[in-house]
């Protein structure tokens, strides 16, 4: 996850991070059937969707304190 993302995450509210969190786990898990079914032709499309789910989580819970 470059820079930039990062500084767009943390300017966004606690309720459009939970958004983003949502979309970004759905998105991985049509990749993770569409995987299966041998249609995902980078599958580095899953790791980059799961690191941005750990940075939303992480600035989420930054918030939280």
């Amino acid at each position: 996850m470059k820079a930039n993302a990062r500084k767009e995450l943390k300017s966004l509210s606690q309720a459009d991070l939970q958004k983003q969190l949502g979309e970004e786990r759905e998105r991985v898990r049509v990749l993770q059937f569409d995987l299966a079914a041998g249609k995902v032709k980078n599958i580095r499309e899953i790791r980059s969707a799961k690191k941005k789910i750990a940075a939303i989580l992480t600035f989420l819970k930054l918030m939280t304190k």
